[in-house]
């Protein structure tokens, strides 16, 4: 019996820890401390972590459309004209 997929672990633990170290692999670029193969090596985990930070917001805001649905709704402003005086 085929053993089912299994899924390869996040690329990151959380979308801060994303961004920190993507942050540190283009501060190493753009020092020109890596060599071309560090450069390239860097450059895919850069990219893997991208997709993972765009991936995330983009959950993020779809979780957010959800809640705004029917939820939220336009107040009027604090000190607009409502006709006292």
């Amino acid at each position: 019996m085929a053993k089912p997929p299994q899924s390869s672990p996040p690329v990151a633990e959380s979308f801060e820890s994303a961004m920190t170290e993507l942050e540190s692999i283009v501060q190493g670029m753009e020092a020109g401390r890596l060599s071309l193969e560090q450069s390239l090596a860097a450059y895919q985990r850069g990219a893997e972590l991208l997709k993972f930070c765009q991936d995330t917001l983009s959950a993020a805001e779809q979780k957010v459309q959800v809640l705004e649905s029917g939820v939220f709704r336009e107040f009027a402003r604090v000190g607009s004209n409502s006709g006292a005086q």
